[in-house]
Formats: C-alpha cells, sequence, structure tokens
C-alpha cells in the first residue's frame, strides 16, 4: 500500500530535508531553527526563538495552514538551564507567536549539538490540516 504524501522543500538543505510533510490531514513538520531567511543567527535563545516560530508559521503556510493548527511541539535546546534562565522571554515569544497561551502539548529536551554550533534552539511540531 502506498501512502499519498506531500511535502514541501527549502533552504540550504533542500535536497536531503523536508521542511514538511503531509499525509492525510496531518503535518509532520522538520525541526525549525533560529536562523533568519538572510543567514543570520543572533546570540541569544529568546531572539532564535522568535525566528524559529516565524520560520514555522512559514512552513505551515505552505499547507494552507498556521499556528492555529498546531497540536503537538517539541522544543530541543542545548542547554536547559540557558533556557530556564530565559523562560519567560523564550514562552512570551511562544505566546506572542501563537496570540496568546496555545493549546497544544510541549516536550523540552535537552541535546548535546544542533546542525549549527551556535543555534541553542530547534522547535518541532505536528499539525492537524
Amino acid at each position: 500500500m502506498t501512502i499519498k504524501k506531500k511535502t514541501y522543500r527549502n533552504g540550504p538543505f533542500k535536497d536531503f530535508i523536508a521542511q514538511g510533510t503531509q499525509v492525510g490531514n496531518v503535518l509532520y513538520m522538520a525541526g525549525q531553527v533560529g536562523i533568519s531567511d538572510r543567514g543570520n543567527v543572533p546570540a541569544n535563545i529568546t531572539e532564535q526563538t522568535a525566528i524559529a516560530y516565524s520560520n514555522m508559521k512559514h512552513v505551515l503556510s505552505q499547507f494552507g495552514a498556521d499556528l492555529e493548527n498546531v497540536v503537538d511541539e517539541t522544543f530541543f535546546v542545548t542547554d536547559m538551564s540557558e533556557l530556564m534562565e530565559n523562560v519567560e522571554a523564550v514562552y512570551g515569544e511562544r505566546e506572542s507567536a501563537y496570540g496568546g497561551m496555545p493549546e497544544v502539548s510541549q516536550t523540552v529536551v535537552q541535546v548535546g549539538a544542533l546542525v549549527q554550533p551556535e543555534l541553542k534552539i530547534e522547535i518541532k511540531c505536528i499539525a492537524h490540516l
């Protein structure tokens, strides 16, 4: 049995990684990081979070969706203590992106590294379309 999929590929790794894959009415989004469309990476986790959410919105829009469709998200952070030191600002960016307290489940995981050493957070989500 073949599963019908729709994918969106963009960015420097588009030959290797789909930014999003839709199967039926579910979208599985690859982790989005705090790299701006000009390739800039801010030094702090709060600004990286804001850019990651902007990147998420872009990918969601390719499937006719927005953050309202997100049902689950995972934060991958390289330093849990840095997240906790900036938790109000980081979660402020989250609420700002969603337009209020989001109704999504969330997991936070500390990892050894992300794709570039200056990255501090990556956000992955699942959306219902």
